[in-house]
């Protein structure tokens, strides 16, 4: 984990926007920033490539092939998200 300078990104930071970030949504100079920490920080350069792996595996799982254990499992826990600021917190 990397201790920023004051203008730098800090790991908290950059996992709490990587959904903004895969989608495109970061703006210009936010993003700058992020991909400075990327270039220097390899424990959220391999983060990074851990959520992509994530949405591309779970992009293939079809709905009927979930047991009713694990789909009443993925309720339950979705359930106790809260929406703070647009963003799903568990």
């Amino acid at each position: 984990m990397n201790i920023p300078a004051a203008d730098e990104m800090s790991c908290q930071e950059l996992v709490e926007l990587v959904t903004d970030y895969l989608e495109d949504a970061l703006a210009a100079p936010v993003r700058g920033r992020f991909e400075a920490h990327l270039h220097r920080c390899e424990g959220c350069r391999t983060y990074i490539e851990q959520v992509r792996t994530t949405i591309r595996l779970t992009g293939e799982v079809e709905p009927a092939s979930l047991s009713p254990e694990a789909c009443e499992t993925l309720l339950r826990a979705f359930r106790t998200w809260k929406v703070e600021g647009g963003r799903g917190t568990p």
